[in-house]
């Protein structure tokens, strides 16, 4: 359209305006909502349309209302109706009757307020300010079948209103739970439930200010009779939009511990595996994908609570979770290995799985995937659940028996933090109290200094820690049942000191921020300052350990943490520093950081030693 031809379109309308004269004004206002651009920011027709909105006529104020939802999809003249005259006005059209006409100009206003409200805080701020609000609430009380046409707008545009309405600030969200709109959803629910098809375009616009209000509002958790619709609505859907919406709701939900044992009693992790076992093979598209791994991930949110994972021990679906071990989709096996690692967090359960095979599985599968080309996540899983199975004492040799560490060793080429991570926990838990596994770690030289690497470079603090740890639990292990240390095979030790940097990386340990990693470190370089005590000038420990600055670490500990030493800590420590000064140029190292004085400060030595 010419701009001439605006022009005397807007001059005709004032002129409709001036006299009053609907019959006039209505084929302009079509005219304007029709206009492939729409008004440019030169024009300003808001009083006019104001005006005749006051001309109490239903067929004009329809017109109105459909003219400023088109022109208001543009930000300049979006702002232009930023104004409390117009959107009071507005606002006080809508009504929540089921008669025809009123539903088509509450439509329309629909559609204007929400265009006008779109991105725009200070229209909503007025629509809060003058309690707009509660009238926009209120459409949710007129409860409709969406089979006809006008009706289905209806329903897409009331929500699309509210939806951009509570986009806003966490004040308007809160306001709006305040005016019970939640409750308002939840009686719309209920009705649906019945017939999920059926009132699928209801549910699917009906959900969207859900979502929203758990996005404003943090820690805001429904009412179990709403998250118990929301699970029903999600087993009986066939529409993958409708199943993402109630997926993504239920994950916010699940965050929740009294949520996850609800919806874990509401049987919904068993009718997730049936829906995925029986749509599985349509899962080719990306879409598709992200739907079946947002319904896996919440099952394994759902067994993250204590209460929810053991009611779920008690169901089918620790079965189904071991038969998705045998799944070609890399998503349905993840999800089965993770949920299995869940499950393994009692000793009784880790128990089980061991007795009955379900670690062989894992073992076989990890078998398959230990590589760097292999699927990260799946590692990752993997070695988490295997990290917790070999926790209870009973299960240890069994598992190394059935090859664990020969499987885990090969991932050393792998240095992806989040799986080194757990790589060298499993292996540190699986050490643990087993004297043969750890002497034969010890000896593996290719461990050891990629352990001293990854303890001197990684940047992941994790990896860094988990690295340090491993090698003080295997010296502890491997030596510390030894009634005679100095007599003992040190085959294994030799090998750890004879690695460069070994010894230094053990001696950093002992200014790590966690008093745990500074004990382990007390006790891992007394038993190599044991071993090597009177030993022969192949093993230069003191020559090590000086050049590692033992000392220096040492008054760093006591300065550092000293006030907060336990009883055990302060006892290896006094050991240590007694070994240390079996060598003369240690005693030396020592004097001059003045180590001595330092011990006198610690509170708790000095409590000990004056009782």
């Amino acid at each position: 359209m010419e701009a001439a031809d605006m022009d005397e379109i807007i001059a005709g309308l004032k002129n409709a305006t001036i006299e009053k004269n609907p019959e006039q004004a209505v084929p302009l206002l079509k005219r304007i909502t029709d206009a492939e651009n729409n008004l440019s920011d030169k024009y300003d027709i808001r009083t006019d349309l104001l005006e005749l909105l006051s001309l109490d006529d239903q067929t004009v104020c329809i017109q109105v209302a459909r003219c400023i939802a088109e022109i208001a999809k543009s930000e300049a003249q979006r702002d232009k109706f930023t104004k409390e005259d117009i959107i009071r006005k507005l606002v006080s059209f809508l009504s929540s009757e089921n008669e025809k006409s009123k539903l088509e100009l509450t439509t329309q206003v629909c559609r204007a307020l929400g265009n006008i409200c779109y991105a725009n805080d200070d229209a909503r701020n007025i629509i809060k300010a003058t309690k707009g609000d509660e009238q926009i609430f209120s459409l949710l009380d007129l409860d409709l079948d969406t089979d006809e046409e006008d009706k289905d707008q209806f329903v897409r545009v009331r929500c699309g209103l509210i939806s951009n309405y509570l986009l806003g600030s966490d004040d308007i969200a809160e306001r709006a739970v305040e005016l019970q709109i939640i409750g308002k959803i939840e009686k719309i629910l209920n009705r649906c439930v019945a017939d999920v098809d059926k009132y699928e375009d209801l549910l699917l616009n009906i959900l969207p200010p859900l979502s929203i209000l758990t996005e404003q509002i943090s820690d805001l958790y429904f009412e179990p009779s709403l998250n118990k619709l929301i699970a029903q609505i999600l087993a009986k859907c066939t529409n993958p939009d409708l199943a993402e919406s109630c997926l993504a709701l239920l994950h916010y939900e699940a965050q929740n511990d009294e949520v996850k044992l609800l919806l874990a009693e509401e049987g919904l992790c068993e009718t997730i595996y049936k829906l995925l076992e029986k749509y599985k093979t349509f899962a080719n598209t990306d879409e598709a994908r992200v739907l079946m791994k947002l319904a896996c991930d919440l099952i394994v949110l759902i067994l993250t609570g204590d209460k929810s994972m053991h009611y779920l021990y008690t169901t089918p679906l620790l079965k189904y979770m071991e038969d998705w071990l045998d799944s070609y989709d890399v998503e349905l096996l993840t999800t089965g290995v993770l949920a299995l690692g869940n499950f393994a967090r009692t000793d009784r359960h880790c128990i089980y799985m061991v007795e009955n095979k379900i670690m062989h599985k894992l073992l076989s599968i990890l078998a398959k995937n230990n590589g760097i080309d292999h699927q990260m996540t799946l590692q990752h899983a993997l070695l988490s659940t295997l990290k917790n199975l070999v926790i209870p004492k009973p299960n240890k040799a069994a598992v190394i028996e059935a090859g664990l560490v020969d499987i885990i060793l090969p991932m050393l080429e792998i240095h992806q933090p989040p799986v080194v991570f757990k790589l060298l926990g499993t292996l540190r838990m699986t050490v643990d109290g087993q004297e043969s596994i750890a002497r034969e770690l010890l000896q593996n030289e290719k461990l050891i200094k990629q352990l001293v690497h990854w303890s001197k470079t990684s940047e992941f603090t994790g990896v860094l820690g988990e690295s340090l740890r491993l090698m003080a639990w295997l010296i502890k292990h491997a030596y510390h049942a030894n009634q005679n240390l100095s007599a003992a095979d040190d085959v294994g030790l030799r090998k750890f000191v004879a690695v460069d940097g070994s010894v230094e990386s053990m001696v950093s340990m002992l200014t790590s921020t966690h008093l745990v990693m500074q004990n382990e470190a007390l006790i891992a370089l007394s038993i190599l300052s044991t071993v090597f005590h009177n030993k022969t000038a192949d093993v230069q420990l003191d020559h090590l350990l000086i050049e590692a600055d033992v000392g220096a670490k040492l008054a760093e500990q006591i300065t550092l943490n000293g006030e907060t030493m336990t009883k055990e800590i302060v006892e290896n420590l006094q050991t240590f520093v007694k070994l240390l000064k079996t060598s003369p140029e240690c005693v030396e190292h020592l004097k001059k950081h003045n180590i001595d004085e330092l011990l006198k400060s610690i509170p708790s030595l000095v409590e000990y030693c004056t009782l």
